[in-house]
């Protein structure tokens, strides 16, 4: 009999050459409760109660997917953002504790405003920075795009659980002739791809192997590429003392802030995550 307790231990051990200690046990922690509804508490009371023939066929099924390396999230379609669930699958990035930090910084500094305020999240994936700024400041008009119509759909469906309503557009944000798609707005927000093909390897697994390389990979050798093109857009697209919000990989933090400044920009600010690293910018245009 797989026990509450053997099928933890077993789980655990199966992970460890994918992942560190902690993880793996945070990992089995989450699975075995979107098994069996239990959580971490109600299980240790019950360690030595067996898993139903139906828990252990799913047990069965999620430790080998975790065992090749696909992300818990992917396992179990579900990822959770700024305290809302998100449905989640390999069309979509899996939402990231830095994103969060990014959308504060809009929410903090939209406190107090009282006219309706119009954003754009260029590469909405899932859709949780568009459907969470929605939510916490519901008087604004909330769009968003991406060149994916399967991560749209994974959009859309987030949106309609989450009860709100957000627009949502299928384009390609490199192709200037596009942008006459879109209007004016009062912020611009963006977690873009970043990342040079030649840097996938440097990548664990579980992100080079199972998410979506069009929204991690720049399509060029150029990893300012997508930033390059919202400060262009931005100078067309932005409203008066509007401002462009971006997340960044800490490396190419100063040089974006630079080409931000270059292209006509003010009080472009940069800001770390919680763990001290500069991933984020504030781009004011004062057209």
């Amino acid at each position: 009999m797989l026990t509450y307790q053997t099928a933890f231990y077993e789980l655990k051990d199966s992970l460890r050459s994918l992942y560190e200690e902690r993880e793996c046990v945070a990992i089995s922690h989450d699975i075995l409760e979107y098994i069996t509804g239990k959580n971490k508490i109600q299980r240790l009371i019950e360690k030595e109660n067996g898993l139903t023939d139906t828990e252990v066929l799913l047990f069965d099924n999620c430790k080998n997917q975790l065992s090749m390396g696909t992300p818990l999230q992917y396992v179990i379609g579900k990822a959770w953002f700024y305290s809302y669930s998100f449905n989640v699958n390999s069309h979509v990035l899996i939402p990231r504790p830095e994103t969060e930090e990014l959308v504060q910084w809009i929410i903090d500094d939209c406190k107090g405003i009282k006219q309706k305020i119009t954003i754009l999240d260029v590469g909405t994936g899932t859709g949780c920075i568009p459907c969470t700024l929605k939510i916490k400041l519901p008087e604004s008009q909330v769009y968003s795009c991406d060149i994916s119509e399967q991560a749209l759909f994974v959009a859309r469906e987030n949106a309609q659980s989450l009860n709100v309503a957000i627009q949502l557009i299928q384009l390609d944000f490199l192709e200037i002739h596009e942008w006459n798609r879109l209007g004016n707005f009062d912020i611009i927000v963006s977690n873009p791809p970043y990342i040079p093909l030649n840097k996938k390897e440097n990548l664990h697994i579980n992100v080079k192997d199972f998410e979506p390389e069009i929204a991690l990979f720049v399509p060029t050798e150029d990893s300012l590429l997508f930033y390059k093109a919202l400060a262009q857009f931005g100078k067309s697209h932005l409203n008066t003392n509007a401002s462009i919000y971006c997340e960044l990989e800490t490396e190419n933090a100063s040089v974006c802030k630079i080409l931000f400044e270059e292209s006509g920009y003010g009080n472009v600010e940069l800001k770390k995550d919680m763990n001290g690293n500069w991933r984020m910018l504030k781009a004011t245009f004062n057209n």
